[in-house]
């Protein structure tokens, strides 16, 4: 699906739901070559110029959600929950204790969910991931992905941790999220060359058919990601 479909998409579905109109949803897709930059982005991470972009047929979008410069593309899977967040997982800030201040979400609770929901997901696939302190998104330990045969994965990368997943999000007035994770399952890994991603400097990226000699297909992380949402979120998924 075209990324700006996409994002309309989610306007729609997000205004539905605030209004009792719709259950809430999961989005799982996948995009044609795009580069979007959140809140947060610069664009001196955009380290292709025009002919180059033309060249490898990639859209740019500067979009709401949290976060830097990221990649999406064909062979990765992008999930976009809709939902408002539970009551539980407000905040009451007492002043400078937070008197008079109105609840806030747990934004930080819920992208640990989202990560969660990743780590599980591909602990059934058989692949150990975790977090990193201080920083978003899913990991693979380097003693994990130094077997890495893939042309991203240099000798010096070998001695960090690889990012598999990517994590950005939003939550509209009306407390519904909005944008979410993209799992790399067998993407074209050269697309990252263009990007220093999510402005971190240095910082390898790996995808699943890195990993495996033969990946999972794409209707298998699905699957496992599908299974680990609703159980990290407590839903009942329909498909």
């Amino acid at each position: 699906m075209e990324y700006e479909r996409a994002w309309k998409l989610q306007d729609e579905y997000a205004r539905e739901i605030a209004e009792g109109k719709r259950l809430p949803t999961l989005l799982l897709l996948e995009h044609p070559h795009v580069y979007t930059f959140g809140r947060r982005g610069k664009q001196e991470n955009l380290l292709w110029g025009e002919s180059q972009l033309k060249e490898k047929g990639i859209a740019i979008h500067w979009v709401d959600r949290g976060g830097d410069v990221t990649y999406h593309g064909p062979g990765q899977l992008v999930g976009y929950p809709l939902m408002p967040l539970a009551p539980l997982s407000l905040v009451e800030g007492i002043g400078d204790k937070g008197e008079g201040r109105i609840p806030r979400a747990d934004y930080v609770g819920y992208i640990r969910k989202l990560e969660k929901t990743l780590i599980v997901a591909l602990a059934r696939l058989g692949l150990a991931a975790g977090q990193r302190s201080g920083l978003t998104g899913v990991w693979i330990q380097a003693d994990v992905h130094s077997r890495c045969a893939s042309r991203r994965c240099k000798p010096e990368d070998r001695r960090k941790p690889a990012k598999i997943a990517a994590i950005g999000v939003k939550v509209d007035a009306r407390g519904v999220t909005r944008h979410g994770f993209a799992l790399n399952v067998n993407p074209d890994m050269d697309y990252w060359e263009g990007i220093i991603a999510c402005g971190l400097q240095d910082e390898p990226v790996v995808s699943l058919a890195d990993l495996f000699p033969e990946p999972p297909s794409m209707e298998r992380v699905k699957q496992e990601v599908i299974a680990a949402f609703g159980e990290v979120f407590g839903y009942e998924i329909k498909r």
